[in-house]
């Protein structure tokens, strides 16, 4: 089954829904216009159950195949946009300013929509297809929302995938891996305490500056040298916030940042010797050290049988030489581990070609991707029960 005539010929018309959605980003659990216009599709397709305000803003569709009983797999894609001002320069970019779809996650819910619409034209599957349109990706664990709301129980989701693009894989390739293939991510805010006073005499101040700037070199051995080596963790301060004056010594200095870990216990283990760090250098200076820590998504993990279903299936579509079965985990975030963590199933990356960068303010998702991630979805939907026939898409 390469790339169906059918997604092919969707092209355009999906193409339009994604620039539309890409000219109206919302943010967060915000996406009301978004999952409106979704909501609105999915009613038009006739899928057989359309709920809206799952997880707050959350869609999701059921759609019932026409080949016998089986269980119900869910496919999800994200509707979110970033905090970011748009430089792609294309005639249909953002519209409101200081939004703006750099992730992909137009493309992600435009090629899904497509998919629902082919199933529901075509019912070729057993079971029950359930198309999850998810908000908050992007730091507002929107995939924890829907999950606690009782989605799966409600759909009777028996397996779930997702699937996100990716910068400078080719067009028409897939890249997937069993086990983890995201971080776990967490957010740090140290908060340090001195003595300010005029920068001509810093003998009779205590400088939170320097201490904090102590704090920024000493955190990088965390990973070099707390860490096992082969163990994958980052730690990254992305903020230094201190001082108004040229000649003031400040009473106050704060650095935050990030955490990335593919195991839990490595996660602890930094937070131990973060604090540890933040102890000694606030005993040296003389300054009040706090550290907040704060867990944030788990780790993306892939079933390993439905790795190699997923995997079966994008190389139906795109051949087996273009599916990258064995890829290095990537060390940012992503909150379809919720989902993963309540169902098996798989998180797969499909080739967004020679794009800018994810969070990019030239981003673009490529339209060229479309068949290939709507054929995708289909695959999935009509082989995941197809072992009750005497297929291979066994749970």
């Amino acid at each position: 089954m390469p790339i169906l005539n059918r997604a092919a010929e969707m092209q355009d018309e999906v193409a339009g829904w994604r620039r539309r959605i890409h000219e109206n980003p919302e943010l967060n659990y915000d996406v009301v216009e978004t999952a409106a216009f979704v909501a609105q599709k999915l009613r038009e397709f006739g899928c057989d159950r359309v709920e809206t305000g799952i997880g707050r803003t959350g869609v999701v569709a059921l759609i019932r195949g026409n080949l016998g009983d089986g269980g119900t797999v869910g496919l999800r894609a994200d509707m979110d946009a970033l905090p970011i001002t748009e430089a792609s320069g294309k005639p249909y970019a953002s519209r409101k300013p200081g939004k703006m779809h750099a992730c992909g996650h137009d493309g992600h819910t435009a090629m899904l929509l497509g998919a629902a619409k082919y199933l529901a034209e075509t019912r070729n599957f057993r079971g029950a297809v359930a198309v999850i349109f998810q908000p908050a990706e992007e730091g507002g664990a929107g995939g924890r929302a829907m999950v606690r709301d009782g989605m799966m129980e409600k759909f009777g989701i028996d397996r779930v995938f997702g699937m996100h693009n990716m910068p400078g894989l080719a067009v028409g390739q897939f890249a997937i891996r069993p086990g983890p293939i995201m971080a776990a991510t967490a957010e740090f805010t140290i908060r340090l305490k001195g003595r300010g006073g005029h920068a001509a005499m810093p003998h009779r101040t205590i400088d939170p500056i320097v201490a904090a700037s102590q704090l920024v070199a000493a955190l990088q051995t965390v990973a070099s040298r707390t860490a096992d080596p082969v163990d994958s963790l980052v730690v990254s301060v992305t903020k230094f916030h201190a001082g108004e004056a040229y000649n003031v010594i400040p009473e106050t200095a704060e650095i935050a940042g990030t955490v990335r870990t593919l195991r839990k216990e490595v996660a602890e283990l930094a937070r131990l010797r973060m604090q540890a760090i933040c102890d000694g250098i606030g005993t040296a200076s003389g300054t009040t050290i706090s550290m907040d820590f704060r867990a944030n998504y788990p780790v993306t993990v892939n079933d390993d049988a439905q790795t190699v279903f997923a995997g079966d299936a994008a190389a139906a579509i795109a051949g087996e030489g273009q599916v990258h079965r064995a890829i290095q985990p990537l060390m940012g975030g992503e909150d379809f581990s919720y989902m993963l963590e309540a169902r098996p199933g798989a998180f797969i990356f499909i080739g967004n070609g020679d794009s800018a960068n994810l969070h990019h303010p030239a981003y673009d998702f490529n339209d060229e991707v479309i068949p290939h991630g709507v054929s995708y979805w289909v695959k999935l939907a009509e082989s995941a029960f197809a072992a009750r026939a005497g297929g291979n898409g066994a749970a």
